[in-house]
């Protein structure tokens, strides 16, 4: 599978969770509808664009296990978060429950929100190691109080890469009347994924990360009896429309004047690429191989996995601690020297080296950062021991 994608083949890519990568078939796709749109821009936008959009939704509504009409196309899941956030009604001392894991840009979001309107985000500490899955649900409902109104949540976290019980978590929120809002960013084409079954109010994920689509290409979903509650977050001509279409929150999220959206066009191949590629059984041999390697690269640096080695709480990504005071320096001559593409991730004052592996990868590219990071060690003062 590995000539089926555009990546160089001088750099050892282990950070597919980043940005992903987009194999030819897709990426000829996505060139062959912008096309499509530059032949005929008038008939493509106001006429066909309409009708390709509600195919690419019903496609990407079959796969992630909802209704078609309970989901828009976002750029990412920043922007689908940004358009929940402008639209909650909180009161001043209202709190929003969330980790001390979550996404950086998401912080940003919720403290952004709070600033303006009093509310109060709690970045409830999820202790490391994770030990279990009773834990980790224990611990985050310490941050419950009187006050709390809406929770939040990532299902997959970006910077230790671990899987977050949401499932439990949302079945206990709705009980208490709470909103739930996961962000489920790196879980579409990673990890099974049934929004239906979670059942949360919204959920965010994205599409160019492991589902292999071109870069740009997010969902939001809104649970039915919340979708008139949500405003736009750019008012358009689906605002009010004079013509308006199936529904008022599709017309208000999805007509949004001139905008690129062959990214999102692409599901239905994306959707087929995955398929016809039995994808499922691709996924579980690079599981197999995240797993495997996992606790021979804590033995080199000299520190612990953050949990216990299983697909309980990992996938096809893994974050090893690591002691250093200079990550950026290490991040560089990894890429400078030795050629390979691997994230340094801060997080509450810590660090951690994360590979991803995805079907381009193999044992080899692993051995490749195992023999650099030894060297590194003997030669550098960029990781203690």
């Amino acid at each position: 599978m590995k000539p089926q994608f555009l990546l160089d083949p001088t750099i050892t890519f282990l950070n597919h969770g980043s940005f992903g990568a987009c194999p030819k078939p897709i990426f000829e796709e996505h060139q062959r509808i912008q096309l499509e749109l530059e032949t005929e821009p008038v008939e493509f936008i106001q006429i066909k664009q309409p009708k390709y959009l509600k195919i690419a939704r019903e496609s990407l509504a079959k796969f992630v296990g909802c209704q078609a009409g309970d989901l828009f196309f976002t750029s990412n899941p920043t922007f689908a978060i940004n358009i929940i956030m402008r639209s909650i009604k909180l009161n001043a001392g209202d709190e929003i429950l969330a980790t001390n894991h979550e996404y950086g840009a998401m912080d940003r979001t919720w403290n952004f929100y709070c600033k303006k309107s009093g509310a109060k985000y709690i970045r409830q500490n999820i202790s490391l190691p994770v030990v279990s899955k009773k834990q980790m649900i224990e611990e985050f409902w310490k941050g419950y109080t009187s006050k709390t109104k809406v929770i939040f949540l990532n299902q997959i976290s970006s910077a230790t890469a671990l899987i977050f019980p949401v499932k439990e978590i949302c079945d206990k929120a709705a009980a208490l009347g709470l909103i739930t809002i996961v962000d489920g960013a790196h879980v579409p084409g990673h990890i099974d994924l049934d929004i239906s079954d979670l059942n949360p109010d919204y959920y965010t994920g994205t599409l160019h990360k492991w589902m292999l689509a071109p870069k740009g290409s997010s969902f939001l979903y809104v649970k039915p009896e919340l979708q008139n509650d949500l405003e736009p977050l750019v008012v358009s001509w689906g605002y009010e429309s004079v013509s308006p279409g199936e529904s008022q929150f599709l017309d208000y999220h999805e007509l949004q004047g001139t905008r690129d959206v062959s990214a999102f066009l692409c599901t239905p191949k994306v959707v087929e690429f995955l398929e016809d590629n039995n994808w499922n059984e691709v996924s579980k041999a690079c599981k197999k191989i995240v797993l495997d390697n996992y606790q021979r690269f804590c033995d080199l640096v000299n520190t612990n996995p953050l949990c216990p080695i299983s697909s309980d709480f990992l996938g096809q990504m893994v974050s090893i601690p690591i002691n250093t005071k200079k990550p950026a320096e290490l991040k560089e001559i990894l890429y400078s020297k030795y050629k390979i593409q691997i994230p340094v991730m801060p997080l509450n004052g810590n660090y951690y080296l994360r590979y991803s592996i995805n079907v381009y990868n193999s044992e080899a590219d692993l051995d490749i950062l195992y023999n650099a990071l030894e060297e590194i060690i003997k030669t550098t003062d960029l990781i203690e021991s």
